[in-house]
């Protein structure tokens, strides 16, 4: 098992998941909830309607490294994303209170898919 900070990861991101068994997402996602919802869904769940923020230093969409991975013959056996609702999405190192008062929850929701991939 491995954990890697694919947030300015771009491109280099393909290579990180390429061949995986079980590759498991985090990122914020606009998806119309309430700031700090977290929602778990498949890649083929969900449809990218991503506008360039300028905001990210990768500025890649996660579904089209998806989509590029598959292509190549490389993507993971399973992937399984994590969006959590941003309160804002701006320049900042820190998170918002909605999101730190949550932050316990999240890692719940995360740590059972995690240990739900077999060893």
């Amino acid at each position: 098992m491995e954990f890697y900070d694919g947030g300015v990861g771009g491109l280099s991101l393909l290579y990180k998941i390429e061949n995986r068994r079980k590759v498991i997402l985090i990122d914020c996602a606009k998806m119309g909830t309430a700031a700090g919802t977290i929602r778990r869904f498949r890649p083929d769940e969900v449809r990218t309607i991503k506008t360039l923020s300028h905001f990210s230093l990768h500025e890649m969409d996660i579904l089209k490294v998806l989509a590029l991975a598959e292509q190549l013959g490389n993507a993971p056996s399973e992937v399984v994303i994590f969006g959590i609702e941003p309160k804002i999405i701006a320049y900042d190192s820190h998170l918002s209170d909605i999101i730190e008062q949550n932050i316990s929850r999240y890692l719940d929701d995360i740590l059972n898919e995690i240990k739900a991939v077999p060893q």
